[in-house]
């Protein structure tokens, strides 16, 4: 029979979860899902559409918050009572699955226990995330383009809402730039320990020699702002640029100078906006995104300040923070964390919580 010792580790469970449910505080989400069940319930939501869409979006994110707890109370509820199953009737197939269950849960709440250390000033925050290919050409561009799918289908896999906002086509293949918002809270906490510049080793599908190629992309994540965050940007401080926006052909958005290049002269900082349709759409999402960059500028010069103060001048993350080998292995790994990944296919279909999970942790203890 199996060799667990089920008490002991169903009253470790129960402790854990405990310890979420105190800082989750699933009394404080389900008030939380009751005043937004109201505000969608109004007749005219969809008046609004931007509006309507971040109050169901939020909905739906703490629903799903509140129901991962209290699922797994039921579940550790169910494996207690399995356990109690097999062993009166003396049933070793029961007692094994009830160990793989109990497995399956200590995972699942490892995976919870992540969110309680997400507890930075905007963690909370959705996220505005930008890629860039850096050195290596057409394939760099191309792992860009690859990078931002790996995003929208983890963003998927979760429920969580997005919106591309800007993509700068790259002339033989790939990207040279792209912008997106993650539209769930937590989201920047999440993915901002994923910023930093990620190397792809491969087989160049573009070298007609088939040859090994590196490449590198950047990754940017910062905070969406809200509008308590007064972020003021005097106009003299601000060079618009409009332009007609570029892409595959066929799209409205290519008819019109509607596009907007936004540079913040003090810091150099430029913002490209596209995909929406008018020109003053794009000039209010490029806004947007420059007030969330500088936020996190502000922030990071807090920060460094509070280090120099301290004494405690600590090396920053190094410029290339994972590694994408496809050739003549198959691995992706951490460099931060050591945390790594044979599947490759998976990792760039948006199968990523391992790393954002490892690297959250490593953030927590590297800040100790």
């Amino acid at each position: 029979m199996a060799n667990l010792d089920f008490t002991s580790e169903i009253r470790d469970l129960r402790a854990t979860l405990e310890s979420i449910a105190a800082v989750s505080d699933p009394a404080k989400l389900q008030a939380k899902i009751d005043e937004l069940t109201v505000a969608a319930s109004a007749p005219d939501l969809w008046d609004d559409p931007e509006a309507a869409q971040q109050v169901t979006s939020a909905l739906s994110v703490t629903q799903a918050e509140l129901n991962r707890v209290n699922d797994l109370g039921a579940r550790i509820d169910d494996v207690e009572t399995l356990v109690e199953l097999g062993r009166e009737m003396e049933d070793e197939a029961t007692l094994t699955e009830a160990e793989a269950e109990v497995g399956a849960i200590r995972e699942a709440l490892e995976a919870l226990e992540v969110r309680t250390l997400l507890s930075g000033e905007y963690d909370s925050r959705e996220a505005v995330v930008t890629i860039r290919a850096g050195a290596g050409g057409v394939d760099a561009a191309d792992f860009a383009e690859m990078l931002l799918r790996m995003y929208l289908r983890w963003a998927e896999r979760h429920g969580y809402p997005t919106r591309v906002m800007d993509t700068s086509y790259a002339e033989e293949a790939g990207l040279k730039s792209a912008t997106f918002e993650v539209n769930a809270p937590y989201a920047f906490g999440n993915l901002s320990v994923e910023a930093g510049t990620h190397r792809l080793v491969r087989i160049s599908p573009f070298d007609n020699q088939g040859r090994r190629q590196t490449s590198f992309a950047a990754v940017e994540v910062v905070p969406l702002i809200e509008q308590t965050d007064h972020i003021e940007i005097p106009e003299s401080e601000i060079k618009v640029d409009v332009f007609r926006s570029s892409g595959p052909g066929g799209q409205s958005v290519n008819t019109t100078d509607s596009a907007v290049r936004m540079t913040h002269l003090p810091t150099g900082i430029v913002v490209s906006m596209q995909n929406e349709k008018s020109q003053i759409q794009n000039r209010a999402a490029a806004l947007r995104v420059l007030q969330s960059r500088l936020l996190l500028v502000r922030r990071q010069e807090e920060a460094a300040l509070k280090k120099e103060m301290a004494g405690d001048i600590k090396a920053s993350w190094g410029d290339q923070m994972r590694s994408y080998v496809l050739q003549p292995y198959q691995m992706v790994k951490d460099l931060r964390t050591e945390n790594e990944q044979g599947n490759t296919a998976a990792v760039f279909d948006g199968s990523i919580d391992g790393f954002i999970d490892a690297g959250i942790r490593w953030r927590v203890n590297s800040q100790r």
